[in-house]
């Protein structure tokens, strides 16, 4: 057994470290990027140490517990633990924002409190990953809008304020719902709240009641993943924010709402999620289809690759909605997947721009030449995110895929129609991200173009890209990478909470 507060220590290092940042020279801006380098390596490091050595893959059980008395008044626990739901995102996070934190090397307007921000947003979402307890969980799903909120407000393009506010009005808004949930579970059916996960997964509800529950828990996560019609702040949001900020937004934020979808409504909700089930299977697969003309519709390149994130949110609650092991597990393993791939595809789209100065795809063309590391890199990447044989996205989709056909909740016509839609939603996919591809690398206008200086991926920006295609090659040879941490809690709650 470890004694040692670990998950406090993860949470709260970032945000301490950040506060320091003010403390350090005005003007010594190469001083506070490695500052805040140093600390997200260390964080990562000391995350591998603990999981590695405290983390026990086959114990679906919460592990490295903690837990304080924090409000006494109302009996409020500072309250933290790690399962095989949450050890995959807790490490994206890491990777991802070290990464994050390197790309934005060109940023040096008041870049002390830019990298404070990123170390604010590294603590919320460290915590909340780690949150073992309902209020605790919405504290940090909310520490996060303040952080995007200015990192999109001062550092975004130029409509970055309408950006901002869209933002802060889609996920405050959706945070009542998660607020008003939080306490009604809280409150309901006993003498004192309790906000433990643990507790709460074992209380029964009315059936109307877990209803209004769930939809209030839904609505909430669905903004975050995003999910139609609550979509639309998406393509705003990653069109005006600097790359960097994006790598977050894509890999990382966009992944807390499908993790609360599994954590909170599943987890805690099964009777009405087994209810919901059908018509978000019906929702994931529209989703899917859905991204692909949309995305033909976007002519700003960083606009298009966030409408892709749309179908892959499609395929995730697809297994999610499942039910089965298999589905599950490629929901799991799609968070990850996307999480690097749509990180790698926003900061070579920011790399680009730093080139050319372009966001519009019908403005570009012939970069493959002058540029042919970024060609190969963004062409991979494109490649693993239409779920290319050996890529991550292939055997993510694939496991979905066969958790649908497999599911017994569904009649054998539903199934060869849900499957038909997603093929077509599959077929479709190339054709948009191909599309961007040959608009952007293929052709002759860049060099005609006026002022167009182009050099080819330095040493930093291919470290960074290398970073991010390395485990996407690693997970599509050998997703048990993944599916390793997750396979036995998946399985507890299939079988604890829809088949007892």
């Amino acid at each position: 057994m470890n004694s040692f507060p670990w998950l406090t220590l993860f949470v709260v290092l970032p945000i301490s470290s950040g506060l320091l940042i003010f403390f350090l020279p005005h003007k010594g801006n190469k001083i506070i990027r490695l500052y805040t380098l140093f600390f997200c390596i260390l964080e990562l490091l000391l995350m591998t140490y603990a999981f590695s050595y405290y983390f026990q893959l086959d114990d679906p059980l919460i592990q490295l517990p903690e837990d304080f008395k924090w409000i006494l008044f109302f009996d409020f626990h500072w309250r933290f633990g790690i399962d095989g739901l949450s050890v995959g995102p807790i490490f994206l996070t890491g990777f991802i924002t070290t990464l994050a934190t390197l790309a934005a090397w060109p940023v040096t307007r008041n870049s002390r409190l830019f990298h404070f921000m990123m170390l604010a947003m590294y603590s919320g979402q460290i915590g909340f990953f780690s949150s073992q307890d309902l209020l605790l969980f919405f504290i940090m799903w909310e520490l996060e809008l303040i952080p995007i909120y200015l990192l999109l407000a001062m550092w975004g393009g130029k409509k970055r304020l309408y950006s901002a506010t869209k933002f802060i009005l889609y996920t405050a808004g959706s945070s009542i719902f998660l607020l008003m949930g939080a306490f009604g579970i809280a409150l309901y059916g006993s003498n004192e709240p309790t906000f433990h996960f643990e507790t709460l997964a074992n209380q029964p509800y009315p059936m109307a009641l877990e209803i209004l529950f769930y939809i209030g828990f839904f609505i909430s996560f669905a903004v975050k993943s995003p999910i139609i019609p609550l979509h639309t702040w998406l393509s705003d949001t990653h069109g005006e924010a600097h790359y960097s900020t994006c790598m977050l937004l894509a890999g990382i934020l966009l992944k807390m709402g499908a993790y609360g979808l599994v954590r909170i409504n599943m987890e805690l909700l099964p009777h009405a999620h087994s209810l919901f089930s059908p018509w978000f299977v019906l929702v994931g697969s529209m989703q899917i289809i859905y991204a692909a003309p949309t995305s033909f519709g976007q002519r700003n390149l960083k606009k298009r690759i966030a409408h892709s994130s749309v179908s892959h949110m499609g395929f995730i609650l697809l297994g999610i909605s499942s039910i089965t092991d298999l589905g599950l597990n490629g929901a799991i393993l799609q968070i990850i997947s996307h999480g690097f791939i749509g990180a790698g595809l926003f900061f070579l789209a920011g790399t680009n721009y730093d080139r050319t100065q372009l966001l519009y795809l019908d403005e570009m063309g012939g970069m493959g030449i002058p540029m042919p590391k970024i060609f190969t890199l963004f062409s991979i990447l494109s490649l693993a995110s239409l779920a290319l044989p050996g890529m991550s996205g292939f055997f993510s989709e694939l496991i979905v895929f066969f958790g649908i056909i497999t599911a017994k909740k569904y009649l054998f016509l539903s199934k060869i129609l849900i499957c038909f839609v997603i093929a077509v939603g599959m077929l479709l996919t190339p054709l948009y991200l191909l599309s961007m591809v040959r608009q952007m690398f293929y052709g002759y206008k860049l060099f005609n173009a006026k002022n167009a200086s182009c050099f080819d991926s330095g040493p930093r920006e291919l470290f960074v890209s290398l970073s991010i295609l390395l485990p996407v090659i690693t997970i599509g040879i050998y997703p048990d990478f993944v599916l390793s941490l997750s396979v036995d809690k998946v399985e507890t709650i299939i079988s604890m909470y829809f088949y007892n």
